[in-house]
């Protein structure tokens, strides 16, 4: 089955850290761009962060500036999202996004979403 799949999310305090991963299966991983999006309680889905094929290709929401960082190992089919000085807005539930940049498959693809909750 074509997929990807979150994990890693969790409850945090203020201050601490988590790391969260995507992993797709059944599909070329190495052909798609990577984006990280979050939903707040009672909020729209947001941009977190994107990596594209190549890891010089990265970008951030300011928001998160400075706190996140993104990172892909293709041989694993895996991309990952650090995160950092974690505060109580980044609470949300985090979804990965794969982008289809060449080759052939799905054009695009969600993940399920894991909750992330930072509070003390």
């Amino acid at each position: 089955q074509v997929q990807l799949v979150e994990s890693g999310g969790g409850l945090v305090q203020p201050g601490g850290s988590l790391k969260l991963s995507c992993a797709g299966s059944r599909f070329t991983f190495g052909d798609y761009a990577i984006h990280w999006h979050r939903q707040p309680p009672g909020k729209e889905r947001e941009f977190v962060a994107h990596i594209a094929l190549s890891t010089a290709s990265i970008s951030y929401a300011d928001s998160v500036k400075g706190r996140f960082t993104i990172s892909r190992v293709d041989a694993d089919n895996t991309v990952y999202l650090q995160m950092n000085s974690l505060k109580p807005e980044d609470t949300a539930v985090y979804y990965c996004y794969a982008k289809r940049l060449r080759g052939s498959g799905p054009s695009d693809l969600w993940g399920q979403g894991t909750q992330v909750t930072v509070s003390s």
